[in-house]
């Protein structure tokens, strides 16, 4: 049972509060991400489940067992816990089986059975063929892949991984994603992640908890911090957004969903344009739009369920699977991904109408 408890921790670096009252359980076999941007703390709490650091205040529980609080404090090598770092942190002299096979020979182990426990992590990560060879005579992918073979070999119920992507090149990177996923399917162990990629923590997690300067923000499964983020901030990190400031006028009732039937509209700041809304928001607010979520025309009225603003096709980027554009809007830009195909029947300089399918609103503070 390899459950993760943490209870109201909180990491002081002298006067500077590093991390504010973290909260939360990763489930047994769960794969969670520490998602957010340098410095947010995401590193710091993941040193401290790992028994790195110790917290100023709070409690950390692995299983059943308090790791870290006012009077307990168990040191990493008693947690059980593998890790993998940034850095591959390989050592240079040692063949990959040697590498891989160092934990267990530090425990003693016999022969017979650190070469069967090797070979079947070695397998697992796909460099059995490799066996031999030294971390010199390896790409930087296979290296990551042993200090990942490494951090297993001995079993853990629990596998932290800081960064360990972020030295590779982005296509490695994206197929790396998915082998861990998969590792961590086949083996059953729970594992937290920490990185400032969303699309990587996206790609793996079961759930992202996203930290900005040590405070949690909103833990959720992907597809939940994307569609609805707690705030502008989630909004901003996780995706691409544009963001209007905007004054609600209500209409004659008050639905709960942008768009609906009602009156109601958002004047939008600065380009004497509108959306309709509904909802709760009331006074000063800010509209959040997925650059995805427009449907772009030239030739024809668009009819779109969240609204239509009207402007000029400033610029398009040809980007192979979407043609990335940016509307001229009064003087305001409006960044729309749209489908590839476009690229061949849009004109930049000329009008063009902006489909909104969807939209949050926040209230501006």
């Amino acid at each position: 049972m390899s459950e993760i408890s943490i209870e109201k921790v909180t990491k002081n670096f002298g006067n500077v509060e590093v991390i504010r009252e973290f909260s939360n359980v990763i489930n047994d076999r769960e794969f969670v991400s520490l998602l957010g941007p340098s410095g947010c703390g995401k590193t710091t709490m993941l040193r401290m489940i790992a028994g790195f650091e110790k917290p100023t205040s709070g409690e950390i529980r692995i299983g059943d067992k308090v790791v870290s609080s006012a009077k307990t404090f168990v040191p990493p090598e008693r947690r059980g816990i593998g890790m993998v770092f940034q850095s591959y942190a390989v050592w240079p002299h040692m063949t990959v089986f040697e590498n891989v096979a160092y934990p267990l020979k530090i425990a003693k182990i016999s022969k017979a059975e650190i070469k069967t426990k090797v070979e079947k992590i070695l397998e697992a990560v796909h460099l059995e063929e490799y066996a031999k060879r030294i971390p010199s005579q390896l790409s930087g992918g296979q290296q990551q892949r042993v200090a990942l073979g490494r951090a297993l070999v001995s079993e853990p119920k629990l596998l932290l991984l800081d960064e360990p992507l972020s030295n590779l090149d982005a296509k490695l990177r994206e197929s790396m994603r998915f082998e861990i996923k998969d590792i961590q399917r086949n083996f059953g162990i729970t594992v937290v992640y920490v990185t400032h990629d969303q699309g990587e923590a996206m790609a793996m997690s079961d759930r992202i908890i996203v930290l900005n300067g040590g405070i949690i923000q909103q833990v959720a499964a992907p597809a939940e911090i994307y569609r609805n983020p707690a705030n502008q901030f989630v909004a901003d990190f996780v995706g691409k957004v544009n963001f209007f400031k905007g004054e609600v006028s209500p209409g004659e009732s008050s639905p709960s969903v942008a768009g609906e039937a009602g009156g109601g509209k958002i004047v939008l700041d600065g380009i004497d344009q509108s959306l309709p809304y509904n909802g709760q928001h009331t006074g000063r607010v800010v509209v959040a739009i997925r650059p995805e979520n427009i449907i772009l025309s030239q030739d024809e009225d668009v009819s779109a369920p969240a609204g239509v603003l009207k402007g000029r096709l400033l610029s398009m980027f040809y980007l192979g699977d979407i043609n990335d554009c940016r509307i001229e809007i009064n003087g305001a830009i409006l960044r729309v991904i749209a489908e590839s195909g476009t690229f061949d029947t849009l004109r930049e300089g000329k009008k063009i109408k902006a489909g909104i399918r969807e939209f949050l609103v926040y209230e501006d503070r």
